[in-house]
């Protein structure tokens, strides 16, 4: 298996990850759908995918592969401010919370359903002697089983 393709494996079982323990919070009770077998796998419809997950996906694709001196700006309209985003946390599977400072400095959160955000992501150079940030997503835990159940 070449790099290139252990890195799309690695980067589909995270996207994965991701998606079900999104789905996990939404509805941790429900009986879970059987995964397909890997013989029966077949393409996700894009309609299969909620707006706010895909999102975040496309977020976490574009920030893996930059390099040291690379960072990506996730910028959201809040208002009437651009805010570059630090944080982004998913409590369900339809709703971002978008963390991180206005152009002011001041900490701002925007709450909003998925199929609402537009969000702007640039691929910037670091600054020469700065680190570059990397926007982190968090996903609640997922509900853990009850001993004995």
């Amino acid at each position: 298996m070449t790099i290139g393709n252990l890195g799309k494996v690695l980067a589909s079982q995270a996207i994965e990850s991701t998606k079900a323990s999104v789905l996990d919070a939404v509805m941790p009770d429900a009986k879970k759908p059987e995964s397909p077998k890997p013989a029966e796998s077949r393409p996700v419809s894009p309609s299969a995918i909620d707006t706010g997950t895909a999102i975040v996906q496309q977020i976490q694709a574009m920030q893996r592969p930059l390099k040291d001196d690379q960072e990506l700006a996730v910028l959201v309209r809040a208002g009437d401010e651009m805010l570059r985003v630090a944080e982004i946390f998913v409590p369900t599977a339809d709703v971002l919370v978008f963390s991180g400072l206005d152009p002011r400095g001041n900490t701002t959160r925007m709450i909003t359903p998925g199929n609402m955000a537009q969000v702007v992501c640039k691929v910037v150079k670091v600054a020469p002697g700065a680190s570059a940030s990397r926007v982190n997503v968090l996903t609640p835990p997922r509900p853990q089983p009850k001993p004995g159940a």
